[in-house]
């Protein structure tokens, strides 16, 4: 498929598309015409990609893990990086816990002294 469909079928810009290309995030194919091919899996592989960036996985992480993903074959270093990463969003979903709890409290308070008023 090409760039333009990639896109559609997975909600990222060609722009992002041709920089997961250049980061080896993605693997491409060149037409005759220079024009950039996909297969089939591309999409699966966007949006994990996708999932990974969402989560705040950096690019430089996002290749070291894909290649595992690819193989199905894992190495401890690959093992120790995703606990790495786990323990970081498990981490700041704490602290976004926290926060919310916080919010909260204020809008309670604030509802109070709305009713107070």
């Amino acid at each position: 498929m090409r760039i333009g469909e990639l896109a559609r079928l997975t909600g990222v810009s060609p722009r992002s598309l041709r920089w997961y290309g250049e980061q080896s995030l993605l693997r491409e194919t060149r037409t005759s015409g220079g024009h950039r091919e996909y297969d089939d899996d591309a999409v699966d592989r966007v949006r994990t990609i996708q999932v990974l960036f969402a989560a705040g996985v950096p690019a430089r992480h996002v290749a070291e893990i894909l290649p595992c993903l690819d193989t199905g074959t894992t190495t401890p270093a690959m093992v120790a990086r995703l606990e790495e990463e786990r323990t970081r969003l498990r981490a700041q979903a704490a602290e976004l816990a926290a926060t919310l709890e916080r919010l909260e409290e204020v809008v309670v308070e604030t509802r109070l002294r709305l009713v107070a008023a």
